[in-house]
């Protein structure tokens, strides 16, 4: 009876101190500021997938000419992408159709994208579009920048 109440106690306090690193590495993505949410589908066909399958959900840091792409649910410090400013070329923007409605957040906008020659798409609400939007444009003189 002892050890199954230790052992109940201790799962409980290993889930709580998860649910506590979870939090504070996203309060430590954030803290510089500059941050949005935004969920990625890495190396997509040419066609929209409506099925929802691989968008991943993250959370976007601008970082100097780059973007940082970080997974919301995973506990790496460093960024599981970076986006460089210079290589981004947007393609298209849709909204989410068929059950990539469920896949995503609400009210989100799809963006397709080629960064060095891969196609990507990123999903985010339509303010933070508008701000990566004017970020991509406002590139430093002499940077090609394609926005469709």
């Amino acid at each position: 009876m002892v050890l199954a109440l230790w052992v109940g106690v201790s799962v409980i306090v290993l889930v709580l101190l998860g649910l506590f690193v979870f939090g504070l590495r996203r309060r430590l993505i954030q803290r510089s500021g500059g941050t949005f949410d935004c969920s990625l589908r890495w190396d997509v066909s040419e066609e929209p997938d409506p099925s929802g399958k691989g968008w991943v959900y993250g959370v976007a840091r601008y970082s100097g000419d780059r973007v940082d792409w970080f997974r919301v649910f995973s506990y790496a410090p460093r960024p599981r992408r970076g986006l460089e400013r210079s290589a981004i070329e947007v393609i298209a923007r849709r909204l989410p159709e068929g059950e990539e409605e469920l896949a995503l957040l609400s009210d989100s906008v799809v963006l397709g994208c080629l960064h060095r020659g891969i196609r990507l798409e990123l999903a985010m609400s339509e303010d933070a579009l508008t701000g990566f939007l004017a970020w991509l444009e406002a590139a430093p003189p002499g940077q090609r920048v394609n926005v469709a």
